[in-house]
């Protein structure tokens, strides 16, 4: 049985050799596709960015 499809957009990017490499091995090691992987790693990315404005906010209004 097929997979359902996701609800997405293609991303094309250009990364330096070094971090494709490494995401290679990460996708091997973890046995995930390298769509998963850059999924979960900008989702991680995003709420650490978010948490971090948001303590920017409440130190600015702390003013």
């Amino acid at each position: 049985m097929a997979r359902a499809k996701k609800d997405g957009v293609y991303l094309n990017v250009r990364i330096e050799t070094p971090i494709y490499k490494k995401l290679q091995e990460v996708c091997e090691e973890a046995g995930q596709l390298k769509t998963t992987v850059v999924e979960r790693a900008l989702a991680a990315y995003f709420e650490e960015y978010d948490r971090k404005q948001e303590i920017l906010r409440k130190h600015e209004n702390d003013d």
